[in-house]
């Protein structure tokens, strides 16, 4: 991370803000690397959700224990790769000298107040981040950090650390051990987690034999002259990398901040430098990074202060949600007949499952919710109108029991029309992080007005008069016509007097005749079993099938 030394005995610092940080004074073989983030986290307000109501859906009182959960993959920022590309590219990044960079640096180093060891956590973490971000822990586990001597060593040392903890297998190659206490502490922090190092003369020469990813952490920005062995090897077996087109059989090369051997403004020099996948940038882009060239270019760091931000005039992009990592650059071109998952769950068994379709809902459900999902309760609900015209949208499902599944909406919407014409419906929940889908098919009806008047009135004051303002799917003029009438609506009931539920307001439930459970398995055999009514000695009872996928 930081890596610019200072000879000061009383301000011995590593002036590396991350990967890259150059100084005057920095040896031939340190590494800096710079890592910040955008001027302001900007994190909207979440949309207005209420709490689901109690029991219906089910709820954990404190000190309950909760169901248990699947393991999950890493999380990802709650904006997806496509949301954060566009907002990357849509500014300009700035991207920095060498000597802005050693600056910066400095600045963080010195009077800004941050030690070199937060630096290269941030700097680990946000490498770590973006690697899950693109890189499928099904597919991409396997993983080999190349670490150099210096700081650029340490981010990573600390990335290999963070990639364990996502749930891939790291291996860490480290010739050249830097003696100091940070460094020695973040090799035992590894072994203490049975990571193996493996030595430069073990490693095989194809080393996409071994591994899936390369993590090219040796060398930084402020490094000089000609990498010594045996980081020359390395370097070309990473140029080697480079000219495999069959992307099914190369390693991909993430390389932290700059590719090693690249000159820091210039680029590949004589062309036959690395080509690295992935360049994590930290802090801000040097100069090099406009001459790279591979489809993912991510920007680590998210803690740059204002200072430095004015000073340097430095364009950034924001953050998405909590993710210390942003796509910058335009989205990579993808072919979208290549893109699968390969998923990996635990099989779904007849001899698992409840008999009761609605108590494995809820066993899921649970599991989900204790899971930590964003809205495990979103589900798209299918109408089909009298012309047979089918249309889905996502809602929000605020209640289930043995009588069925109850949303609530404006009795004018389309879906309303739909159902007042063909009472048949669907209903789909996903949940992407745990492989699981549930479909459900039934009949709906209004529910009794006396419910969706309790529930309107358990809503916030605010969602109750967006209700009254929305005449849901009919044309407006503009977004000014429902903030007017928000607005209005506001004074009116200024004085905190009940708010009546409008008549074209209300819930529905589903009533269902089937469920069926999905579970997402290894090369498509995924698990799927249907609970369907059957008439057994002249009584309804649930029928378990299972479908081929």
């Amino acid at each position: 991370m930081l890596a610019a030394v200072r000879n000061n005995k009383s301000a011995a610092v590593l002036s590396r803000a991350m990967p890259f940080l150059f100084s005057a004074t920095a040896t031939a073989t340190a590494n800096t690397h710079p890592l910040f983030p955008s001027p302001h986290c900007q994190n909207p307000s979440p949309a207005d959700r209420l709490p689901l109501p109690a029991r219906r859906l089910p709820r954990f009182p404190a000190g309950t224990p909760r169901a248990p959960s699947l393991p999950l993959p890493p999380k990802r920022g709650m904006a997806s790769l496509a949301v954060s590309a566009a907002a990357a590219a849509a500014a300009e990044v700035t991207h920095l000298t060498q000597r802005e960079a050693a600056e910066i640096d400095e600045q963080l180093m010195g009077p800004l107040g941050f030690s070199v060891d937060q630096l290269m956590e941030l700097a680990g973490l946000s490498v770590a981040e973006a690697v899950a971000e693109v890189y499928k822990l099904s597919e991409h586990a396997r993983v080999l950090v190349i670490c150099g001597p210096g700081n650029n060593g340490g981010d990573g040392l600390v990335a290999a650390r963070h990639l364990h903890h996502f749930g891939y297998r790291p291996s860490v190659c480290y010739p050249k051990r830097t003696p100091k206490p940070l460094y020695s502490g973040l090799v035992t922090q590894l072994e203490s987690l049975f990571i193996p190092f493996i030595s430069a003369e073990d490693l095989l020469s194809d080393l996409s034999r071994e591994f899936d990813i390369i993590v090219d952490a040796m060398f930084g920005f402020s490094f000089h002259g000609t990498p010594r062995p045996p980081f020359d090897d390395l370097i070309q077996r990473l140029v080697s990398l480079s000219v495999i087109e069959n992307s099914d059989k190369k390693a991909a090369i993430v390389s932290v901040d700059i590719p090693s051997g690249w000159h820091v403004e210039e680029g590949v020099v004589d062309g036959g430098g690395i080509k690295p996948d992935m360049l994590v940038s930290l802090t801000a882009p040097k100069l090099c990074a406009k001459k790279f060239t591979g489809p993912h270019h991510f920007l680590g760091g998210r803690f740059v202060p204002p200072p430095i931000i004015n000073k340097y005039g430095l364009q950034l992009p924001p953050y998405p949600g909590t993710s210390m990592c942003v796509r910058i650059g335009k989205a990579p071109s993808v072919d979208i007949s290549s893109l699968r998952e390969n998923y990996i769950s635990p099989e779904l068994l007849e001899s698992q499952v409840k008999f009761d379709p609605f108590d494995q809902f809820l066993q899921w459900f649970d599991e989900a919710v204790s899971s930590g999902l964003r809205e495990p309760n979103a589900m798209a609900l299918t109408t089909v109108n009298k012309e047979g015209k089918p249309s889905s949208r996502m809602v929000l499902l605020k209640g289930v029991d043995k009588q069925g599944f109850v949303w609530y909406t404006n009795y004018g919407s389309r879906k309303a029309h739909d159902l007042s014409e063909n009472p048949s419906a669907a209903l789909l929940f996903y949940w992407n992080e745990m492989n699981r889908q549930v479909r459900v098919e039934g009949t709906v009806e209004k529910v009794p007005e006396e419910e969706s008047d309790k529930y309107f009135h358990s809503r916030p004051r605010g969602s109750q008069l967006g209700a009254i303002v929305s005449k849901q799917s009919t044309v407006i003029t503009g977004r000014e016509v429902l903030q007017q009438a928000y607005k209005e609506l506001e004074q009116k009931y200024s004085d905190g007097s009940l708010i009546p539920k409008p008549e074209y307001w209300g819930g529905y439930r589903l009533t269902p005749t089937l469920f069926e459970f999905w579970q997402g398995q290894q090369s498509r055999l995924h698990d799927r079993l249907q609970y369907s009514q059957r008439e057994v000695d002249g009584s309804t009872a649930w029928h378990i099938e299972r479908l081929s996928p």
